[in-house]
Order: C-alpha cells, then structure tokens, then sequence
C-alpha cells in the first residue's frame, strides 16, 4: 500500500536515506570480476542498462529530446555484461518489480582519486519529472568518503541509499583499492516515494 503524499512532504525528505535493502556484495564483486574488465585511469563506467541503440546499434537513434529528465525519450535495455551476470539482476529485479529502471551503471574511482564537486540537477525526488538515483556500494575500502552538503554519508558495502544528488556532492579515494558503486535510475513513481518516506520516517 502506498503513501499519498503532497509536494510540501516531498520537499522535506532528507538529503540522505538508508533504505531496508541489502544485497551480497561478495556475489555483486564476483560478477564484476567475471567481465575481465580493463585496467583504467581515474574513473570507469559499465552500462548494465543503457538506451537500446548504445546496447544494439542496429537500433535507431531516438532523436532529440526537450527533457531527458523522466527517462521516456528512449527504450532501455539490458547490456550482455548484465546478461551475463544474474546476481547483478536480481538486484535491479528488485526494483523493477515496482517501478520503471532506466539507466544502472557501475562507477568505478580509482584509487587515490577525487570526483569533484557536483549538481546533478534532475535527481531527486521533489523535482518535477525527476529521477531517481538509488546507490549501492560494492567496493568501499577505509579510505573513500562519499560528501554530500559537505557532510559524509556513511554508507556501508551493501546497503542501498537515496541521495538527494541535486545538492553539491563529491567522492574522495584515498585507499590503495578501486572503489565500486552501482547506480539505479528509478522512475520515482507512487510506490519508490512511499519507499523513501517510510524509511525517513522509519
């Protein structure tokens, strides 16, 4: 059962929020390993879902879009490094039973890197036609801080958080190991809202 909520309490939800989801990072890391991915400088990204003509180029291109905020200007498709991986799937599963997935990535810093401080203007959950970004870290050595409104979210391999990602954020690696994060772009519909708040109010 969800939430009826008003924009006044959408407006009010923290810019960080630990939700009742915990996966087994030592199958999500495993799966990783299995792609024999490349070495890389400074940071990396792997499409597990990506618009279908970046997945098949066969595809046509959509062409362009006034707003890409709500995901709907492409189709989506699954990426044969998710294909491959059914771990990996049934996290992203466990959103898609409820909601639209858009975009889900694997992010991959570096050790001793940064990403600077950034907006994100379209992610999150009070903005109109926004996304969604659900972050689960895979790979979160001592050593790296992820900084929002220049406090550090204290998330733990395994969990899975929403950051309210249109307020300044940035990433510090200052371990000796690659720090991985998975990213899942929900379409924040009725039930991911009423998620959110339960577990705000929870």
């Amino acid at each position: 059962m969800t939430l009826q909520l008003t924009d006044q309490q959408l407006e009010t939800v923290k810019d960080r929020i630990k939700l009742p989801f915990n996966f087994d990072t030592e199958k999500m890391y495993a799966e990783i390993q299995a792609m024999d991915l490349s070495d890389f400088v400074y940071y990396n990204v792997i499409q597990l879902r990506a618009p279908a003509h970046m997945v098949d180029p066969s595809l046509p291109i959509p062409p362009p879009a006034d707003d890409y905020a709500d995901g709907s200007w492409t189709d989506w498709l699954d990426s044969k490094e998710l294909k491959q991986s059914p771990y990996l799937m049934s996290v992203i599963d466990t959103f898609k039973k409820h909601t639209t997935v858009n975009l889900v990535r694997l992010l991959r810093l570096a050790p001793h890197s940064v990403v600077k401080e950034h907006t994100d203007p379209t992610l999150g959950i009070h903005i109109h036609k926004s996304m969604v970004r659900l972050t689960v870290p895979i790979a979160n050595e001592e050593g790296v801080s992820f900084y929002l409104n220049d406090e550090i979210v204290p998330m733990k391999t395994g969990e899975c958080w929403y950051l309210r990602l249109t307020d300044p954020h940035r990433v510090v690696n200052n371990s000796e190991k690659e720090r991985i994060n998975m990213s899942i772009d929900v379409i924040p519909n009725d039930w991911v809202k009423s998620m959110i708040i339960a577990a705000q109010e929870g």
